[in-house]
């Protein structure tokens, strides 16, 4: 019998992720404001529709959309504004996989929280 490789499942959840890349977080043109319902097949149970203009629940639906949404959609309900400011903490809440591949295609998206203003 042949050996048989196997591809270690967080290289297969890299790849996966990896296809659905924009080039350029420019071509993330979703809305910035207002309600925003996403598809069943990306969000299958629980709540559908979500606000931009508040900030958990905008990030609710980034985090779904980034692990979820196929690179379409993707650019459809995401917005490159968003990531290029908020990634410090949108980072945090999607997988290591996620983010490693987005820091890896994006060199602009920052790595670290900003400082905070009111530290001595």
């Amino acid at each position: 019998m042949g050996a048989t490789t196997t591809v270690p499942r967080v290289e297969v959840l890299r790849d996966r992720y990896r296809s659905r890349l924009p080039e350029l977080l420019q071509e993330l043109d979703g809305p910035v404001e207002g309600i925003v319902g996403l598809p069943l097949y990306i969000v299958w149970s629980g709540r559908t529709s979500y606000s931009l203009d508040r900030p958990k629940s905008r990030m609710t639906l980034y985090r779904t959309v980034l692990a979820e949404g196929p690179r379409e959609d993707l650019e459809a309900f995401l917005h490159h504004r968003l990531p290029a400011e908020q990634w410090p903490v949108l980072r945090r809440l999607v997988s290591l996989c996620i983010r490693e591949v987005w820091e890896d295609a994006f060199p602009e998206l920052p790595r670290t929280a900003p400082a905070d203003a009111t530290a001595a």
